[in-house]
């Protein structure tokens, strides 16, 4: 695994870029000669994925889908962690909405996380993220291009390890997946389930001429984003240099007043 960091975040974290080094590749490899697979997504069939899916570490839920992005919330309890997997198709951000963690590579080496940081994980690239804090590690998950099963779990503290995504999910009858008419193929919350964060979409031009103070990150949903693996994504800390574009939309998450 290789670790990069660039500044241009504004949050004084900067971006994290974890990228597969030779180690991920032939851990990847050894785990597709054991009959380890990444399966694939069927869009309109796996409907336990627009509800909340319990886990081990905490709960997490579907934030934003269509047919290219994938927006999932993360709630890890303390001290619990995720597994060390690999997505070996997709693209990963993670975004950091509140506590304290630390996700970690083969290597071992502990990448802090905490509120405003952004964390790019480059497909085939082994990670697992631990709640090192004392409240809940509150984390936004981008994936791109969707599929939630692009999935192969090396190591895990539940003896979860080679085993597939989840298929087991609960209801919010409060909270759920809605269409959003506007746009084909494309569901979405409104709020987190404890009320605590909003999702809504808006476009460059709004979030440009109405900054808010409440705003934690603006991710772009432009399919120029997948193709080239590179999604720039916006936060709302005042430092923030870069400007949206004025033509593009964006999922805006915030914290609820």
């Amino acid at each position: 695994m290789t670790v990069m960091y660039e500044a241009g975040t504004g949050s004084g974290t900067g971006i994290v870029r974890m990228d597969a080094g030779k180690a991920d590749i032939a851990q990847l490899k050894k785990l597709v000669r054991r009959g380890s697979r990444a399966r694939n997504e069927e869009f309109d069939d796996d409907a336990h994925l627009d509800r909340i899916i319990p886990k081990p570490w905490g709960y997490e839920y579907r934030a934003y889908v269509d047919d290219f992005f994938d927006l999932w919330s993360l709630h890890i309890d303390t001290p619990h962690s995720t597994s060390v997997h690999v997505h070996p198709r997709k693209l990963t951000y993670l975004l950091c909405l509140g506590g304290r963690g630390v996700t970690t590579g083969l290597d071992r080496q502990d990448i802090p996380i905490e509120a405003g940081a952004v964390l790019r994980i480059a497909r085939g690239t082994f990670h697992g993220t631990r709640n090192t804090g004392d409240d809940p590690l509150e984390l936004i998950e981008v994936e791109v291009p969707r599929n939630k099963f692009d999935l192969m779990r090396l190591q895990d503290d539940y003896n979860r390890a080679g085993t597939a995504y989840e298929s087991e999910s609960v209801e919010h009858p409060r909270n759920t997946m809605r269409a959003v008419p506007s746009l084909p193929n494309t569901r979405m919350r409104r709020r987190s389930p404890d009320r605590r964060f909003r999702f809504e979409l808006r476009t460059g031009m709004d979030i440009f001429y109405r900054r808010r103070t409440e705003d934690l990150f603006h991710i772009p949903l432009c399919v120029s984003g997948v193709v080239q693996s590179d999604v720039e994504i916006l936060t709302g800390h005042p430092a923030e240099t870069r400007h949206p574009r004025t033509d593009e939309q964006y999922l805006t998450v915030s914290r609820t007043r």
